[in-house]
């Protein structure tokens, strides 16, 4: 019997002749959608082919192949001949002007960002798809460039609207002249939709990867926890990260997960003593020539020894160190790029330079050796491979899980290919080469990068492909034993420069994500992971098998790393678009994940705000002592878990084509749900974004200003999931303004909402369906409006209308005010099954305090009765 995706069975071959011909066509040099022309003059060594004629079998589940099979007829392959092999091939797809599109591309080797336009040649290099607007037949078409064999491809911008695509191996051993299926078309009348429906064409097309539905989410992604990253860079030790622990648990916060970020690693420059960890690193950056030299914990790890921090008279430790090690790194970092300028000037006495860094770094040794950074470890084994239960990582996690019960995981960060240049040859059992790095022409279009710069510098030391599979799991194997729960993966695009001698890039990648894989499923539970660095299209066709959490976004800066004072404020809006419209696409694979922030910073409530409704966990990189509790209560719950959104944020439709960043007119508007309501939260982003013609992200002041747009509850995609859908259909709705405490009624006819939002500033509007209750009573609760998704407090919700009773039930989790809108005023109120007060105004204000129990979840029945 044939599978039923095969292009043999008849019921697929059927639905999709019977529908094609009114959908897709390449005809007369030109590609068109029900008759309007999407690309013009399309060369002649162009092919098209229908999605039936292409699929293979697969393992695809049936839900998924039944979604694919019912919308196959709207979608199909592009191809292309050339007369030359070449691990390289440059063809255009054909053309478009005045037609407004969305993108995804790379302004790094790791990250990418939207970009708008109205024609091909405003295209950006490394283009991951462009979703063009076809408002003639109120639909839209996404092409999506793929992998064929050993080739992936991206989209280039050519002249006079040309949209160029480039198809490369990454080997000049690895050639080709022709694909029949390097680009996916599809087309819908929803832009929501066409990304399920195109990433589920390829999923059963490709069959490497899938979907986010098939998968399990880590459990962290409902919870609360700390990344040591900004609080410590380098200078990350046991010492640090248990007195950051200690200050949340103190403040009233708990962390379910910490991630001990880059610095714990053994890890050493090929300059130094191959048995030795390089010492004095502070910032990142400095190690990005390092290499692993063993693959379990760095000394100042090892050193640990047990009980030594849960003893009374446990050593000291100055909170404001790891601030002053950061602070002289930044200075000698400052001094160093003083120095190259200086250099590109052609001055040639650097004298002057080369002695004030070098008295800057004097200074941070100086710091560094003040107070040993492991005192709490001393009497350890160090340098050898003592294994012995009361010292090492090990011991320090037990220690943490023995003083702090509710940290349910602790995972640490490492770089795929170990550390940020490899593992360095001949000090482990692996076989490890340092390759000299080979970066693609595409990149050239992007940003300069210092992590580049300096793995080019310095080479990676790569575990050959085909021990793969064992150096994940002697290094995943080893951190589980010591109990590490999970890991978070960075640098992960570093194997696209190093394939010259395997295959080409998707030939390696697969070798090293099928190690990956399996080593998941065998250390980490299969879910524990957050990928990272990792926002180019051929990790998400080849590496998502297993992984199903990722990065959406850059890096958080708490400042503009070019020295622009205003960075501070502008590239936080740069961080909230890269992750809501990176989530249209990635979110098909993964969960996304909006990345840590610093709750200290001059705009942490801007991301909060977003965090709160990102529909993913929420957790910060707090320096010691560097806290705002006041403002972590609002997104986080005493327990440690949070009132998580019940989808991932996406931009409303009416940015999708807009530029929030700088067209000076967009507010970023981002929906969601709840279990009882939508949610649209409305960012002024304005001020910074992407300048072609500088190749980097910069300021645009100017639009750096108040700016006016309106909001509806139309905005909210209720259909995009099946248990939001009927609160899609409700006649009237309660809004509630987050920001400004506000309540209003609105119907689906009603006129938008007028707002205006102030730069780096945000409103959230919940919308909750308004529900009729026996003559004249009308309720809806909004939740604890002390939290910022005041709505997903609400865990349940129950009307009962009979002769007998009209009563409303909830469950509410979280301590604080909780508010609702009662057309009147209830004739009791229950909390816990005893009477309780409540207040109510005649404009509907419902008003009852809550208390956080502990013993119960932090979980509250109040009872409305009328």
């Amino acid at each position: 019997m044939a599978p039923p995706n095969d292009p043999s069975n008849p019921q697929l071959n059927k639905l999709v002749s019977n529908t094609l011909d009114k959908y897709l066509a390449l005809e007369n040099e030109k590609l068109s959608v029900k008759g309007v022309t999407v690309l013009s003059d399309v060369p002649s060594n162009v092919t098209f082919k229908p999605f039936y004629s292409i699929t293979k079998s697969s393992d695809v589940p049936l839900p998924v192949l039944r979604r694919v099979q019912a919308h196959s007829h709207k979608g199909g392959f592009l191809g292309f001949k050339s007369q030359d092999p070449s691990d390289r091939l440059i063809n255009s797809l054909g053309r478009f002007n005045g037609r407004d599109f969305l993108s995804i591309f790379r302004f790094k080797t790791w990250w990418s960002t939207q970009w708008v336009g109205t024609s091909g040649s405003d295209l950006q290099m490394e283009s991951q798809w462009v979703l063009l607007d076809v408002p003639e037949i109120a639909s839209y078409v996404i092409i999506i460039p793929v992998i064929e064999g050993s080739f992936r491809s991206a989209l280039h911008p050519g002249t006079d609207g040309h949209v160029m695509i480039c198809a490369e191996s990454g080997s000049t051993q690895t050639k080709a002249s022709s694909f029949d299926s390097i680009a996916y078309v599809h087309v819908s009348d929803n832009p929501y939709n066409i990304m399920k429906e195109a990433y589920s064409a390829l999923r059963v097309h490709l069959n490497t990867f899938k979907l986010l539905e098939e998968k399990q989410v880590p459990s962290l992604v409902n919870k609360f926890g700390w990344c040591t990253w900004d609080a410590f860079y380098l200078t990350v030790e046991p010492a640090g990260v248990w007195h950051g622990v200690k200050e949340f648990s103190e403040g009233g916060l708990s962390p379910r997960f910490i991630i001990i970020d880059d610095g714990w690693q053994s890890a050493n420059r090929d300059c130094d003593n191959p048995n030795e960890d390089t010492k004095y690193l502070a910032l990142g950056g400095e190690q990005m020539t390092c290499r692993m030299h063993r693959l379990d914990e760095g000394e100042k790890f090892r050193k640990y020894k047990a009980g030594s921090l849960l003893s009374p008279d446990a050593p000291s430790f100055d909170v404001k160190k790891p601030k002053l090690l950061i602070n002289k790194g930044i200075e000698i970092e400052v001094a160093t790029k003083e120095r190259n300028k200086a250099v590109k000037a052609g001055v040639t006495d650097l004298s002057g330079f080369d002695s004030k860094i070098s008295k800057l770094r004097k200074e941070s040794e100086e710091i560094f050796i003040a107070e040993k950074i492991s005192s709490p470890a001393d009497g350890g084994c160090g340098s050898c491979s003592c294994k012995a239960e009361n010292y090492g990582m090990k011991a320090f996690t037990s220690d943490l899980r023995t003083k702090f019960k509710s940290l349910d995981d602790i995972w640490v960060w490492h770089a795929l290919c170990g550390a940020w240049g490899g593992v360095r040859p001949g000090t482990t059992h692996l076989n490890s080469k340092v390759v000299h790095c080979n970066v693609s022409p595409g990149l050239d279009g992007t940003m300069e990068d210092l992590a580049v710069v300096k793995i080019v510098e310095g080479g990676v030391g790569l575990v050959h492909p085909t021990q793969a599979g064992d150096f994940y799991d002697s290094m995943h194997s080893y951190l589980a034993q010591a109990g590490i729960t999970g890991v978070k993966i960075d640098v992960i695009h570093t194997l696209e420069y190093l394939c010259e001698e395997y295959g080409g890039r998707v030939e390696l990648a697969k070798a090293y994500y099928k190690g990956l894989s399996n080593s998941l499923k065998k250390n980490f539970k299969g879910s524990g992971i957050i990928s990272s660095m990792q926002q180019c299209n051929d990790f998400f066709f080849l590496g998502t098998d297993q992984i199903s959490m990722g990065r959406v976004g850059d890096d958080f800066w708490f400042q503009d790393p070019n020295g622009d004072p205003m960075g501070s404020y502008w590239l936080q809006g740069v961080h909230m678009i890269h992750c809501s419209y990176n989530s249209l696409w990635m979110g098909q694979f993964i969960q996304p994940d909006w990345d840590m922030f610093q709750s200290d910073h001059c705009c942490a409530k801007f991301h909060a705000g977003s965090r709160a409704i990102c529909g993913g966990p929420v957790y910060v990189s707090d320096s010691l002592s560097g806290h705002d509790f006041n403002l972590l209560k609002q997104l986080v719950y005493p327990d440690g878990t949070i009132p998580k959104c019940q989808h991932y944020a996406l931009p409303t439709r009416d940015c999708i084509f807009k530029n929030p960043l700088f067209d000076k007119k967009t507010i970023l508007k981002i929906w969601n749900f709840n279990k009882y309501g939508g949610v649209i939260g409305a960012f002024n982003c304005q001020g910074a974004g992407w300048s072609s013609k500088e190749q980097r992200i910069l300021g645009y002041p100017e639009a750096y200003k108040p700016m006016s747009g309106s909001v509806h509850v139309t905005d909210i995609e209720w259909d995009q999931n099946t248990e939001a859908a009927h609160m899609g259909e409700a006649d009237e709705y309660l809004v509630y303004f987050n920001q400004a405490e506000k309540l209003q009624l609105m119907t689906p006819k009603s006129d938008p909402i007028q707002i205006t939002i102030q730069p780096s500033t945000f409103e959230l509007f919940s919308f909750v369906p308004v529900k009729k209750l026996g003559p004249g009573i009308k309720f809806a609760p909004v939740g604890l409006i002390n939290m910022f998704n005041n709505g997903g407090t609400v865990e349940e919700l129950k009307y009962f209308d009979s002769g007998a009773e009209t009563s409303v039930k909830i469950e509410v989790k979280g301590g604080g005010d909780f508010l609702a809108y009662s057309s009147v005023s209830p004739k009791k109120c229950q909390l816990n099954g005893a009477e309780a007060d409540f207040e109510w105004s005649t404009e509907g204000k419902l008003t009852l305090n809550v208390p956080w129990i502990e013993e119960a979840g932090g979980i509250s029945h109040v009872v409305f009765l009328f």
